[in-house]
């Protein structure tokens, strides 16, 4: 079956609401650790700020990178590190070393 057509409107609002719907996701899932989301998906909370704050600077609008992380976060950064952010396994840092070495290929 073919995807409905969809207007250019409807579209971003559809964007949005999946977005809305991803950080609330990733702010209730805080047992999900960055580095898991970097070894399975490539991709963490900080690229998502990151992207936000990208994508905020290409319509003018000023957002620091701690503003950024605090959209995505639903809190300061340093205050979800503090809470919820547990030391690295060795494994966790070797996958992760791995698929920066594959990504660089």
């Amino acid at each position: 079956m073919a995807a409905p057509e969809i207007d250019d409107t409807t579209r971003t609002e559809l964007e949005a609401a999946a977005f809305r719907r991803l950080v609330e996701h990733l702010r209730a899932r805080t047992d999900v650790q960055n580095i898991d989301l970097m070894n399975m998906a490539g991709f963490c909370r900080n690229c998502l700020s990151k992207w936000y704050r990208g994508a905020a600077e290409e319509r003018g609008v000023a957002l620091s990178d701690p503003e950024a992380r605090e959209t995505i976060y639903g809190m300061p950064y340093k205050e979800w590190q503090a809470r919820f952010q547990r030391e690295a396994t060795p494994e966790q840092k070797a996958a992760l070393a791995a698929g920066a070495a594959s990504r660089d290929h």
